[in-house]
């Protein structure tokens, strides 16, 4: 990657936690924002207002990107909104309550990877399809936000969130060699046992908390520690790491 990459990110999912995190975070570092949300209009607007109250350029966009023709007009809205795609950071994802696997419904099973395996697939192809030199772009760089669950299996939990985020480390690998000569790096990012909402979703609001001592540094994660290590590998400073995985959990 060199300094011509434009300094345009588009990050799905950033109406709350990391996701939100790290648009702050990157608007802060002088890069223009897409907001993506699915349904939260509000808490996108307000990551928006903090973006431009501080100087910086955001605009939110609503779009589920599980849906083919959703992730087509955001990307169309970025190129309209900010110009070329320089970053994407694939962070939107769900997950359901705690069970064991065999008792995730084949609906639950669908949703589940409809967003976080297919959206971040669909999103990733159509950012490479700006980016990638060989087919005119100016070359890039996709974040993709998985997890230790698919290290760890989540067993007794979300197995089927375990199984969608391995499903997104195999697309970095895969993805990152194929367009590695064309000045696309992607990599990912294995949040581990984070302070964000999403573990309300779960029915466990209290997660970190409960499960802390697990971890060897004996404290939970906060959204802002995962941004910055998303940032970094966004940034030149990264430009000869691609297919890499930073691993963000206080070492469980």
């Amino acid at each position: 990657m060199t300094e011509q990459v434009p300094k345009t990110m588009l990050i799905t999912g950033a109406s709350r936690g990391i996701g939100a995190a790290t648009a702050r975070l990157a608007a802060g570092a002088g890069y223009a924002v897409c907001v993506n949300y699915a349904s939260n209009a509000d808490a996108a607007r307000a990551v928006v207002d903090d973006i431009t109250s501080a100087g910086g350029r955001a605009f939110a966009h609503q779009a589920d990107v599980a849906k083919s023709a959703d992730v087509t007009a955001m990307f169309e809205a970025v190129d309209a909104e900010l110009g070329a795609l320089g970053v994407l950071i694939n962070n939107a994802g769900i997950l359901e309550t705690r069970c064991r696997s065999d008792e995730i419904s084949a609906d639950r099973l669908a949703r589940v990877l409809a967003v976080n395996v297919s959206g971040a697939f669909l999103c990733a192809q159509a950012a490479i399809k700006r980016m990638s030199r060989d087919l005119g772009g100016q070359g890039g760089s996709i974040v993709n936000v998985s997890s230790r669950a698919a290290v760890l299996g989540a067993a007794q939990e979300y197995v089927d969130y375990a199984a969608s985020k391995g499903a997104v480390d195999s697309m970095t690998i895969g993805m990152a060699m194929e367009f590695a000569e064309h000045g696309v790096r992607i990599n990912a990012v294995r949040p581990g046992l984070i302070e964000t909402d999403i573990h309300a979703s779960g029915g466990m609001p209290d997660r970190v908390e409960k499960f802390a001592y697990k971890v060897p540094m004996q404290r939970g994660g906060t959204a802002d520690e995962v941004a910055e290590a998303i940032l970094w590998l966004a940034s030149d400073a990264s430009r000869y790491t691609t297919g890499a995985f930073i691993e963000v959990s206080g070492g469980r």
